[in-house]
């Protein structure tokens, strides 16, 4: 796994004199994908720095209680914030992560704490933005491919921080010409590929795609599901216990992940040979860990024992 690590501030009930009070939640997609992959029984390395600071600290031992393994350690640079503000349970975000730990990534080291038995690759969100760090991400994205190491990308767009938005978008066009498994929502879809219905939008971004599994999801509205010449849509389960959605979708790719491994998916070719029955399977397991993840508060993927479709 590859990408940022952060501590989200999130709002919650004011305090007595009005003022706003947060809450330190450790978070990042990545993270946050790395984390329910461990706790769904996966071995997963991290391959980005966290910081040596104290919130760091909750940063590592978050992971290292998911069992994740960190594999690069830990350096002396600050931890990367996000302000998140939440309305109706669903979060906005405000982010501070210029010279911090999870910037501080090369392709060469990328390479060097990459463990060798490595069978998937998953990076994506704000790693992927600007910088020295986007351009070593977007180069060892395609090293991956072409050593046969299946990729898998999640662009979770973030527009508030993407000041050259031609170059982000060429950067990821790139890059899901070297995926194996692409996830987006229909936000992000919308952001990618402005001005167009989303079902013309849609075809357009799967054009630009060379990914054999492609999935949209669609909040409430669940999620529809690309496989070859496979097209299915899978229902989200109905919440009436709702925290908030922090985390929903990076639980979901994790969960899509861990199926792939589980029944040694991570090639292309047994990748795409899949049925519509054993899509169907993995798309209940993804839909009702994002579920569990959004009856609690914050980014808190559910355990492997947790789960009944598997």
């Amino acid at each position: 796994m590859g990408g940022e690590n952060l501590i989200d501030l999130v709002s919650g009930a004011a305090a007595a004199n009005g003022l706003p009070q947060y809450v330190a939640n450790p978070g990042g997609s990545p993270f946050n994908v790395a984390m329910a992959s461990g706790r769904q029984g996966q071995k997963v390395a991290y391959l980005t720095p966290v910081s040596e600071d104290a919130l760091g600290a909750l940063l590592a031992e978050r992971l290292v209680e998911s069992k994740v393994t960190l594999a690069a350690g830990r350096v002396p640079h600050p931890t990367s914030l996000a302000v998140v503000s939440i309305t109706d349970g669903i979060p906005s975000y405000a982010f501070h992560r210029n010279g911090t730990a999870e910037r501080q990534v090369t392709k060469q080291a990328l390479h060097n704490d990459m463990p060798a038995e490595t069978k998937l690759f998953h990076v994506g969100s704000l790693g992927l933005i600007d910088g020295d760090d986007a351009d070593a991400w977007e180069a060892f994205f395609a090293d991956c491919r072409s050593r046969g190491i299946m990729t898998s990308l999640d662009p979770n767009v973030r527009p508030g921080l993407i000041a050259d938005r031609d170059g982000y978008i060429a950067r990821l066009r790139r890059m899901m010409r070297h995926v194996d498994i692409f996830k987006l929502s229909d936000e992000d879809l919308a952001w990618l590929y402005p001005d167009r219905p989303l079902e013309t939008a849609l075809a357009d971004c799967r054009a630009d795609c060379d990914a054999v599994l492609f999935i949209l999801t669609l909040g409430a509205d669940g999620s529809r599901v690309f496989l070859g010449d496979l097209e299915m849509t899978a229902a989200a389960p109905k919440l009436e216990d709702l925290a908030d959605t922090v985390g929903a979708g990076d639980t979901y790719m994790a969960s899509i992940l861990c199926w792939v491994l589980e029944h040694d998916l991570a090639t292309r070719d047994a990748l795409g040979a899949v049925g519509e029955d054993t899509l169907t399977n993995a798309t209940r397991r993804a839909a009702e860990a994002a579920a569990i993840n959004c009856r609690r508060s914050g980014c808190n993927p559910p355990w492997r024992d947790e789960l009944t479709n598997l």
